[in-house]
């Protein structure tokens, strides 16, 4: 007698959601969601605050759109992305820049990063391979950047090469568990330390470095490098002491130092 086949279901594929904060990128909105439109059916767009045609833009595109009546800052546009994926059941979260720096082209390979399924953060890497520098980054964003990128390893036993890309992919599951607030540029030294505190695994893919428009700023005190490098700091000494007892000892100045 016949052994009847036994029938598995496929996996079902993750969902994943890629999302975009944008500022005033009427010059770059057009081309990117365009070409990201090739690659990703579901896409949000966070608005913040934007006074040029970015908004008229938007609406040529189907795309979901969370628009800041005034400017709330990076960190803010990332918590909606965090808050909106969660809340509609996407699996992952894709991250990336709307300036031309972070490549379209990209959004495969971290697409296969998360089908790989042993990280709970894909990083985006600029200084991973010396083959992906297409551009020389301005010197004090690459000294702050190094600066920093080290302090975070050495303090939190991250092996990151760099922490401040925003090329990312994130499982949304675990992002639950984070208690973020900084709305600033400052944004990643607290989800660093939060990521390491609750458990996340991380990993890095290398993406190529371009710097369309080096004088590009930050606004504000933050245009000052060392004022950025001060509050950075700040941020991760505060979120340290928030999340010590769940952090390695070297997280602690003392331990670090030892």
């Amino acid at each position: 007698k016949a052994v009847p086949t036994m029938i598995h279901p496929l996996p079902t594929p993750p969902r994943v959601l890629l999302a975009i904060p944008v500022y005033n990128e009427e010059r770059y909105v057009d081309t990117v969601l365009t070409e990201v439109r090739k690659r990703v059916e579901d896409i949000l767009v966070i608005d913040d605050g934007s006074t040029d045609r970015t908004p008229m833009l938007l609406s040529k595109h189907p795309v979901e759109v969370i628009r800041h009546a005034t400017n709330r800052g990076y960190g803010r546009s990332m918590m909606d992305m965090f808050r909106w994926a969660a809340v509609d059941g996407f699996d992952w979260l894709v991250t990336m820049d709307c300036d031309e720096q972070h490549e379209p082209a990209a959004i495969p390979d971290f697409l296969a990063a998360i089908e790989r399924n042993d990280t709970d953060v894909v990083s985006g890497s600029r200084y991973f391979d010396a083959a992906s520098l297409v551009d020389a980054p301005p010197p004090d964003r690459r000294r702050i950047n190094h600066l920093l990128t080290k302090e975070i390893n050495e303090r939190l036993g991250l092996q990151l090469t760099d922490a401040f890309c925003g090329f990312k992919a994130y499982r949304v599951a675990p992002l639950a568990k984070l208690d973020l607030d900084v709305d600033g540029y400052d944004f990643p030294m607290q989800f660093w330390v939060q990521a390491v505190a609750n458990g996340l695994r991380v990993g890095e893919l290398p993406v190529r470095l371009i710097y369309n428009d080096p004088t590009r700023s930050f606004g504000g005190p933050l245009d000052d490098a060392e004022n950025r490098l001060a509050v950075y700091r700040r941020t991760f000494e505060r979120e340290i002491s928030t999340c010590r007892d769940r952090l390695p000892v070297t997280a602690d100045p003392a331990g670090a130092a030892g």
